[in-house]
């Protein structure tokens, strides 16, 4: 752990506002859940502590409307910071967060808020609004489209123009809000994903928009079939976008047992931890079937582990740790915690606490924890996470 981040920790030590996190309705085990790269599908409904063990091995959106008459070539990316910052950025004082949130090597780069509209007396979508991390302001940025992600430096984002389903994918540079280069898809897409080195975006095809739910109200749930029709790689440095077919997982009534499955329409593709192979989620166990880039069904690969339902590492920096989910009888410091996100550092995780004597799992918000769980700092406000119109957060290397 930095000298910076420990000093900051002790700080911070007699602060008790609880943080607002994005623990997002991962927490309630709903019938639907939405399975994406942004998306945790698995929630702890009692508080847990964290645990370790032993490991080997708001302005308007700025559109260049020249970009779609440039050559169809690569774009030069802005190089990543170097050294990349490790300080602790909080902001504990507005929903959504205004200033940016960071610990360690990871930061919120966007956020977005989920809301259902009525498409019939039947028939709901959840449509997602975004913002996004803006350098010039150090805060964040409402912004129109369809879908963000953006690459691991904080540099850049990968954006769909649009509202719902796009075939128009856009490279955005963050610190002057120019896109970058537009690129054409013949697919539609629903959401994109940059690869662990931040030179390529996976994109998801699908036939129509995902995120259809059938019934009234909360008793809403997904269709059964998902949309889902490949895939496409964008390598951005060359300019090119393959396309490769993908079906979507069953819903599990026709599957043989033990097979994967996933009920839900949106089944987001994401990249392995070091980007040779992608994955599909499920909604069974294990949480994710591996294939090449080529969309060839594969092995685990070895020595990987993920928090549950997101492209990140559980695995801690120096790999001799790994996030996981037991209730120690007497839990050092009594530092609770009801989900596990991220590794800020070797010393202290990224994670989602309980507000007060955690009465409520969805009374919570965003902290840093150490490891031996004696130091939780709140790194945003705390808010109603069952809520509709909560702010769910991407946590992106900075």
């Amino acid at each position: 752990m930095t000298r910076l981040l420990r000093d900051t920790l002790q700080e911070w030590a007699d602060e008790t506002r609880v943080p607002h996190d994005l623990a997002d309705r991962a927490l309630r085990r709903r019938a639907w859940k939405p399975v994406g790269m942004v998306v945790l599908a698995v929630g702890l409904v009692a508080a847990i502590a964290v645990s370790a063990v032993g490991l080997r091995g708001a302005g308007p959106d700025v559109r260049d409307p020249q970009a779609t008459m440039r050559a169809a070539t690569g774009v030069t990316l802005p190089p990543r910071p170097s050294p990349a910052p490790t300080d602790v950025r909080a902001d504990t004082e507005h929903i959504p967060p205004a200033k940016l949130i960071a610990a360690g090597r990871m930061a919120v780069s966007a956020y977005y808020i989920a809301r259902r509209e009525r498409i019939s007396d039947k028939e709901q979508r959840v449509v997602y609004r975004w913002s996004l991390y803006d350098p010039r302001t150090d805060g964040y940025e409402k912004t129109s489209w369809a879908w963000v992600d953006v690459a691991p430096g904080l540099q850049v984002a990968a954006v769909l123009d649009g509202e719902l389903i796009s075939r128009r994918l856009g490279i955005l540079d963050l610190n002057t809000r120019q896109i970058l280069k537009w690129i054409d898809l013949e697919h539609p897409v629903g959401s994109v994903t940059w690869s662990p080195d931040g030179t390529k975006v996976l994109a998801t095809a699908y036939s129509s928009y995902p995120d259809i739910l059938q019934g009234k109200g909360d008793q809403a749930s997904p269709m059964g079939n998902s949309p889902r029709t490949g895939y496409y790689i964008v390598d951005v440095e060359a300019g090119t976008a393959d396309y490769h077919e993908l079906p979507p997982l069953g819903d599990g009534t026709f599957d043989g047992a033990g097979q994967p499955a996933n009920m839900n329409g949106r089944q987001d593709l994401g990249w392995s931890l070091d980007g040779t192979l992608i994955w599909a989620p499920t909604d069974t166990s294990p949480d994710r079937v591996f294939y090449t880039l080529d969309g060839e069904q594969t092995e685990w690969p070895k020595g990987d582990r993920y928090v549950d339902y997101s492209r990140i590492s559980a695995t801690s920096p120096n790999g001799r740790l790994v996030l996981g989910r037991g209730v120690p009888a007497d839990p050092v410091g009594g530092q609770k915690v009801l989900q596990l996100h991220a590794w800020a550092d070797d010393d202290n995780v990224i994670a989602v606490g309980c507000a007060g004597s955690c009465k409520s799992e969805f009374n919570n918000g965003l902290v840093l924890v150490s490891v031996d769980g004696r130091r939780t700092t709140q790194l945003g406000a705390n808010r109603d996470s069952d809520k509709e119109g909560s702010w769910r957060w991407v946590l992106t290397p900075r």
